[in-house]
């Protein structure tokens, strides 16, 4: 009698592709973290010294329905190996956490881009809020772009439940650092820097700290390890003078623009807004 071992298929190659400049645009509720997520992947790119502009996209409605075209929030950002000036004119990429989401921001994408979905929140209820009358994942509208689906809602919560001792509710708004992960995984980011920021933002809720550390960490290894992806992106450093730069939004350059002027002027500066995003940055520069 033999035994026949057989050797297991081999990990799919990894092509390794570098790119001058991606456009990437994260969107979903405005509860989901998109404004966040934008910021952190847009801090590592700058650490690892891509130049960048970014657009951050504001619900359209305040306290909109959640899973509403109104309150559909969304941050777009540009990278690069070069000097650039706009954040995208199209992005090249759409991280769509919801079918409203996808519904508001796949206009905007450019022909044959990239879509990531959370194919958790395709359901009939969300569908309807979004105006669709059949499921986009289903019926062939999407055939022109490369769709990955993935499940982030129900992977993330697999990955905290037994880890950490939170609500349901309080997991799943960790599922924001899932979808980060496997985007930092995609373009080459480290995590180091966004995990440091999550011990500072959290350190008086360890637990909460150390969930979206878990789902960030996990969005990465399922995508180095799910072979969802075939290939893997690079975008090098730019060629930029050397010396100290500062990041800087355009609320707070509105901010110092208002200071400007009023000095220059002589006058005293009022300002009057809804202490609400994106008017509460400019008040609390001010």
């Amino acid at each position: 009698m033999s035994t026949v071992i057989e050797t297991p298929e081999e990990r799919q190659e990894r092509v390794v592709e570098e790119l001058e400049a991606v456009t990437i645009r994260f969107a979903g509720d405005s509860g989901d973290g998109m404004q966040l997520t934008g910021s952190q992947f847009t801090n590592t790119s700058a650490i690892l010294g891509n130049d960048i502009s970014t657009l951050p996209d504001f619900p359209a409605e305040i306290r909109a329905p959640a899973g509403s075209l109104p309150g559909v929030s969304g941050f777009q950002l540009n990278f690069s190996s070069h000097d650039i000036r706009t954040p995208g004119d199209v992005p090249n990429v759409l991280v769509a956490m919801n079918p409203a989401a996808l519904k508001v921001n796949l206009p905007d994408l450019e022909e044959g881009g990239t879509i990531i979905l959370n194919t958790d929140e395709f359901n009939a209820g969300n569908l309807e809020k979004a105006a669709y009358t059949s499921n986009p994942l289903e019926d062939g509208s999407l055939g022109a772009y490369r769709v990955h689906r993935l499940p982030i809602t129900t992977l993330n919560i697999n990955a905290l439940k037994t880890e950490v001792k939170l609500s349901r509710k309080e997991m799943d708004r960790c599922k924001n650092f899932f979808a980060l992960g496997v985007l930092y995984w995609l373009y080459d980011r480290p995590l180091e820097a966004t995990r440091e920021w999550i011990k500072s933002k959290f350190a008086k809720n360890p637990e909460v700290a150390r969930a979206n550390e878990i789902a960030l960490q996990t969005g990465y290894n399922f995508a180095d390890t799910a072979e969802v992806f075939t290939t893997h992106y690079t975008v090098k450093k730019a060629d930029l003078p050397p010396g100290k730069y500062r990041r800087i939004t355009g609320n707070e350059a509105t901010a110092m623009g208002f200071i400007a002027a009023a000095q220059l002027a002589g006058r005293t500066l009022f300002y009057g807004s809804y202490p609400i995003t994106p008017a509460s940055d400019i008040l609390h520069e001010l």
